[in-house]
């Protein structure tokens, strides 16, 4: 049985993508306009052609002639305009022209199935206006469609990310999510056989040097030579100096009153618990003032690396590009393992 084909649209540097790959579909190509982040992209998937284009200037009917089969279309739009405020609620603001898109590419290659994923209050905006208008706008292209929101944490990814989804099938059938694992994976499973690293050190490559200590970091090591992206931010000496106050499980409550800031942000200068999950990873986790991005025991943030392991991406792909560039690919990224419970069920309906 041939593979399945996938378009990925707003793929990012393809967190759904790699969790497509894993349940063995195949990424015919994707499409992201930041050209950096395409080129992680490319670089990641060579087998896949990769549009660093913007999405509303494509005509979607000359790439369907390049691109004559394709069974699943996935993305996240942005939606700027998906908010309670002010009057215009509707699909068709102009700020949603992105989602318009998504939809409008679904109309022209009539996959056998698609997977929209966003954020989690686009299905209760409004008392639920979006959800129902998007359902709907698929409907009328013939798709049966369910939506939900997931936790990250409750599928093996060792970080609270909630994410909403929309799954349609053309073929009449309402596809069920995923039931919850009954166990969840921690920060020690997750990062604890990587070098520790002081602030300000870290190398281009390191060879493992200790076993995996988990079965989440033998999975994510499986297909590599080694760790890369695993580098720390040097931090001041102020910062240092704040972190070596923090002990293992604790954060700001424990800080001088000179130390302590004024930052907006959950978390910050706390933590993370060895034992427990991370909180959602963002684009700033090399920041002890942007979050709860702090080392369990070491006085620095997270390197891409952790990060990228708290995302479930495995050691073999690599992140290119300015650090700011590397933060914002694994940020913004579908965590791979989440995105692989949505393959699966996919493939399960495929099978039936």
């Amino acid at each position: 049985m041939s593979k399945l084909k996938v378009a990925d649209l707003f793929a990012g540097v393809g967190g759904l993508s790699q969790g497509f790959i894993l349940k063995g579909f195949e990424i015919e190509f994707a499409i992201e306009h930041n050209k950096e982040i395409a080129y992680s992209y490319k670089l990641n998937h060579p087998n896949t052609t990769v549009y660093d284009e913007d999405i509303s200037k494509i005509d979607i009917n000359l790439l369907k002639e390049k691109h004559p089969k394709i069974d699943v279309i996935v993305g996240g739009p942005p939606c700027q305009g998906f908010s309670q405020k002010g009057k215009r609620l509707s699909i068709n603001d102009d700020r949603n022209y992105l989602f318009k898109k998504f939809i409008e590419t679904v109309k022209i290659f009539k996959p056998k199935y698609f997977v929209l994923e966003n954020v989690p209050n686009i299905l209760t905006t409004a008392k639920g206006f979006f959800k129902d208008e998007i359902i709907k706008g698929f409907e009328e292209l013939g798709y049966r469609v369910n939506s939900s929101t997931l936790n990250a944490a409750d599928f093996g990814v060792p970080q609270n990310r909630k994410r909403a989804f929309f799954i349609g099938s053309l073929n009449g059938d309402l596809l069920e999510f995923p039931k919850p694992y009954n166990f969840k994976t921690t920060i020690k499973e997750a990062i604890y056989d990587l070098p520790f690293i002081e602030s300000g050190e870290g190398e281009e490559f390191y060879e493992y040097d200790k076993n995996p200590l988990s079965e989440y970091q033998k999975i994510l090591r499986s297909k590599s030579k080694g760790i890369y992206n695993h580098q720390s931010t040097n931090h001041s000496n102020l910062a240092i100096e704040r972190l070596k106050l923090i002990p293992k499980g604790m954060g700001k409550e424990v800080l001088p009153i000179e130390h302590r800031t004024k930052s907006i942000y959950s978390g910050t200068w706390s933590r993370l618990l060895e034992d427990g999950i991370a909180a959602t990873i963002t684009t700033r986790f090399d920041t002890p003032s942007s979050g709860l991005f702090t080392h369990p025991i070491l006085n620095r943030c997270l390197t891409v690396r952790e990060a990228a392991r708290i995302q479930s991406f495995s050691d073999d792909f690599i992140f290119y590009g300015s650090k700011t560039i590397q933060m914002k690919q694994v940020g913004n990224a579908v965590p791979p393992l989440l995105a692989s419970e949505i393959a699966s069920i996919i493939l399960k309906n495929q099978n039936i």
